[in-house]
């Protein structure tokens, strides 16, 4: 006969603990949900196509899930190589640049929007140099890719940073040995063991990209149909109490981030079992 042998947990048993996370989830995740799935049943199928489908509407989608995405994987790509410095190399002001990374977490959403559309304006400090070479940031989709970015660099660096910590520089000195060249080592050696952590930052920073909008509106312009993000289509919605085209709206979003990040997590597994 098989023994099992209790553990003492230091929280209370199975049944209390599984109460309160179900009650905790329902109360903040799925019952907004679900209220907002049963505005949405008010309406017909074919007024919700109707709603959904509005040029305005479709440009909305383009701008937001575009920028998103572009934003995304630019902070994939610079948030590791911040993440590697922060860990692989001592230098003055380390600290003062670790703790910058979390700026965007602490900083309200609306300074950071109106501090970047001074900052890239056609006489702001960098917009100064960039108006004359034809690239304009404030007030046009570029702004919003900005925004995006600045929101989103500090999930990749946090979700990257620990694993490269654990990373032995040992690796990097065998391959070396055995001949491999610095980029036949990263795409080799380092790239397969970062890839997993690449994507789950990619990931956040995507979904926190999505849904952002105080720092966005005070860059973007708000042009319909040139720069004009999803939520504050909701928003006008909401201002005009169509508050069932608001919620169809909101619907469609909450459907294609939740396919998005599916997938994403789909190649996280995929990319564990290839770097296993």
């Amino acid at each position: 006969m098989k023994l099992f042998k209790r553990h003492n947990n230091v929280l209370p048993g199975f049944g209390p603990t599984m109460g309160y996370t179900l009650l905790y989830l329902s109360l903040l995740v799925l019952i907004p949900l679900s209220a907002l799935i049963f505005k949405t049943a008010g309406l017909s199928w074919h007024d919700f196509v109707a709603v959904v489908t509005a040029p305005r509407v479709l440009a909305s989608y383009k701008v937001t899930f575009g920028a998103a995405l572009a934003a995304a994987g630019i902070n994939a790509l610079f948030g590791v190589l911040v993440a590697w410095v922060l860990v692989r190399y001592p230098f003055p002001g380390k600290r003062l640049v670790d703790a910058l990374v979390d700026l965007p977490f602490a900083l309200p959403t609306a300074v950071a929007g109106i501090t970047l559309a001074t900052v890239y304006s056609a006489n702001g400090w960098v917009g100064r140099y960039l108006e004359p070479h034809g690239i304009k940031v404030a007030f046009t989709p570029l702004g919003i890719i900005v925004a995006m970015t600045f929101i989103g660099l500090p999930f990749v660096v946090r979700t990257v940073q620990p694993v490269i910590e654990e990373l032995d520089s040992e690796i990097e000195e065998a391959a070396a040995c055995l001949g491999a060249n610095r980029l036949q080592t990263f795409r080799r050696v380092l790239f397969p063991l970062l890839l997993p952590s690449v994507l789950t930052g990619f990931a956040l920073a995507f979904a926190r990209a999505v849904g952002e909008y105080g720092s966005i509106i005070f860059i973007a312009g708000n042009m319909p149909m040139v720069s004009e993000i999803t939520p504050l289509v909701i928003i006008t919605k909401l201002e005009q109490y169509d508050y069932q085209g608001a919620t169809a709206v909101a619907t469609v979003m909450l459907v294609a981030s939740f396919v998005i990040l599916l997938v994403i997590n789909l190649l996280q597994k995929w990319s564990r079992r290839y770097a296993d």
